[in-house]
């Protein structure tokens, strides 16, 4: 949420993607990956020529389904190896320091 800057947009998002005010591209790709994770159903190609066509580019399409595949291969491993999850104040401070820094080694 930080880094996006709208914490209220954020948790309309969550709280109901179909009346968030968000752009539809936005709308349509959140879709998508919701029906790929929580669905699990297939992506049709109906559900990606409408992406195509709202005008969310091929590239987008594939960075949202890479960083949406590395969380859920994440999450699955946390479940399975009971990785202690830390509460909102250390998740702010993680968020913080990424945001001032940055992903470095």
């Amino acid at each position: 949420m930080q880094a996006y800057g709208e914490a209220d947009k954020v948790a309309a998002v969550l709280a109901d993607l179909d009346t968030a005010p968000i752009d539809e591209k936005l709308r349509l790709t959140l879709r998508m990956l919701r029906t790929v994770t929580t669905d699990h159903a297939s992506v049709t190609p109906a559900t990606m020529r409408a992406l195509l066509d709202a005008g969310v580019s091929r590239e987008q399409i594939e960075d949202a389904l890479a960083v949406c595949f590395a969380f859920n291969v994440i999450d699955r491993l946390a479940d399975t190896f009971e990785f202690e999850v830390p509460g909102p104040e250390a998740f702010a401070a993680d968020a913080r320091q990424l945001l001032k820094r940055g992903y470095k080694l």
